[in-house]
């Protein structure tokens, strides 16, 4: 491929030729180099830290030196990356491993053995992430041959998990098939099957020692013997997501009503059986943001990762509001914005899509700056994971934690130019109900989104040539069959997508209805 400058070069047995990489902190690259990991690190683990952030395009092992060197498809997802981990670093096998930018733009890797391991770990990556190929015909001799089946274990149980919590924590990994939940040795346990094995060794890596809840909740992960699980019903206990057919069993108890049912469950029914293969399910690996890379000696909240099942399951069993979840910075730093076009109620109401937006203010001297003061942590994390990145008005995002512990009103008198609001009494919070079903409607922005509260008389017509009457490109549409109430619309991009929510959420579609829009997992 053509260089886009200086490239980094290695002979596997070579490390000397890197002694002239100073690497740059603050100039981005796609190229982030590596360093302090443990001995006996494989390609795989390297790769899995890129992962989570976007495709991970080359790699460079200097096991000599315990360094490597990771390409990122775009210079974005390195930055997301550098970003993520200079808040939370990262463990592997009691290691905390150190990242930056590396001031070289692109990696060109020889056919010495090393590099030539590292290239068939990525390329069997590569045909798992895009489904050209199942783990089940790739080579992945010297990764790690492990099963797909975890065995998951919730010690310090103080507040119920259910099944749907850990799909929700573990889809963030990669396509869930199936999950068993049940009790043993008085612990809460779940046997939960990946459609490759290479899937499960990333989210065991992540998630292995993480709490759900601060301070509770942990999760203790290993590989099962199993290969394969046996699921006879699909309820609150046990669920295989390829076959909803499965009837829910004789005297089962509803999902809908039994929220804490699964924390204290029995027993599924589970029989070992060979593993087949990826029954034709890659893998999610390039999701928005990391869920839960360790930190060193303090395993993290994954309840403040973007996991709003965890908070809604709880809050449904009455033990827990989701403000109650997590303390600490509850104010985000939003830069890199369009100073020309941007306001506190744009900011309000897309950051108001994962959490109670209670304040804005946006910086008199420095318009591009924000801060966005959310109703508590969890929200502020929640925002931050799905909006850093993404692109608002032709600009990416950039969401840190402020220091700011809350935004200041101006003063009395106090030039202000209405760059401040405070919206702590809107009637537009989409969380104020403890429990509220909106806690487990929260999904990363996507070109497709969910619309609600549409009033009989409004036609798909309607609501096409509104979401276009901005000049966005709508692609399809597409009311629910049983609730004509509710439709999806899938606009051109997700940049799109974004400022068509911003624009159109509440909008009066006359008969007392205000279009309610919100980001869509599915698509049409």
């Amino acid at each position: 491929f053509v260089l886009i400058s200086a490239c980094l070069v290695a002979n596997g047995n070579d490390s000397k030729k890197f002694k002239g990489d100073i690497r740059s902190p603050g100039i981005p690259s796609r190229v982030i180099h590596v360093r302090k990991l443990p001995n006996d690190i494989n390609e795989a683990e390297v790769i899995s830290l890129g992962l989570p952030f976007g495709k991970v395009t080359n790699l460079l092992m200097l096991k000599g030196k315990n360094q490597a060197f990771i390409e990122m498809n775009t210079e974005e997802a390195a930055q997301t990356m550098v970003t993520y981990y200079s808040s939370v670093t990262p463990v592997i096998r009691n290691h905390p491993i150190f990242m930056q930018y590396s001031n070289h733009k692109e990696l060109k890797t020889d056919n010495s053995p090393n590099q030539v391991r590292a290239q068939a770990a990525l390329q069997a990556v590569n045909a798992v992430q895009t489904g050209s190929m199942t783990m089940a015909s790739v080579d992945t001799s010297g990764m790690g041959a492990h099963s797909p089946v975890l065995r998951i274990i919730v010690e310090n149980l103080f507040y119920p998990v259910t099944l749907d919590v850990l799909h929700q924590i573990f889809s963030k990994f990669g396509t869930v098939l199936k999950i068993i939940t049940f009790t043993k040795n008085n612990q809460f346990q779940a046997l939960l099957q990946y459609s490759d094995g290479l899937t499960a060794q990333h989210a065991k890596l992540a998630l292995d020692g993480q709490n759900i809840y601060n301070a509770c909740c942990t999760l203790r992960i290993n590989f099962s013997k199993l290969t394969s699980l046996n699921v006879k019903y699909n309820n609150d206990k046990s669920r295989d997501y390829t076959r909803p057919d499965l009837p829910t069993g004789d005297s089962q108890p509803t999902i809908d009503h039994q929220a804490m049912a699964a924390a204290f469950g029995a027993p599924g029914i589970i029989s070992a059986t060979p593993y087949t293969g990826a029954h034709g399910f890659p893998p999610a690996f390039a999701i928005q943001q990391a869920a839960g890379l360790t930190m060193p000696g303090v395993p993290g909240a994954l309840a403040s990762l973007a996991i709003p099942g965890a908070a809604a399951a709880a809050a449904a069993a009455g033990r827990l509001s989701f403000s109650g979840l997590t303390s600490g910075q509850c104010v985000l730093l939003v830069s890199n914005l369009n100073p020309e076009v941007i306001t506190p109620q744009c900011l309000f109401i897309l950051f108001g899509v994962y959490g109670d937006v209670m304040r804005v203010k946006i910086l008199f001297n420095k318009k591009e700056n924000a801060l966005v003061q959310m109703a508590d942590a969890t929200q502020a994390q929640l925002a931050m994971s799905h909006l850093n990145g993404q692109k608002l008005h032709g600009k990416a995002l950039r969401v840190t934690l402020s220091k700011h512990t809350n935004v200041q009103l101006p003063r009395e008198g106090q030039e202000d130019q209405g760059l401040t609001k405070d919206f702590s009494n809107s009637p537009l919070h989409r969380f104020k109900k403890p429990g509220s079903k909106n806690y487990q409607n929260i999904f990363p922005p996507s070109a497709t989104l969910h619309l609600s509260n549409i009033p009989p008389s409004v036609v798909e017509d309607d609501l096409k040539q509104l979401f276009a009457s901005s000049g966005a490109l709508v692609k399809a549409f597409k009311f629910f069959q049983k609730d004509r109430k509710m439709a999806l619309i899938q606009m051109g991009s997700v940049e799109e997508a974004i400022q068509s929510l911003i624009e159109f959420h509440n909008h009066d579609l006359g008969e007392n209805h205000h279009l309610r829009v919100s980001f869509s997992k599915s698509t049409i």
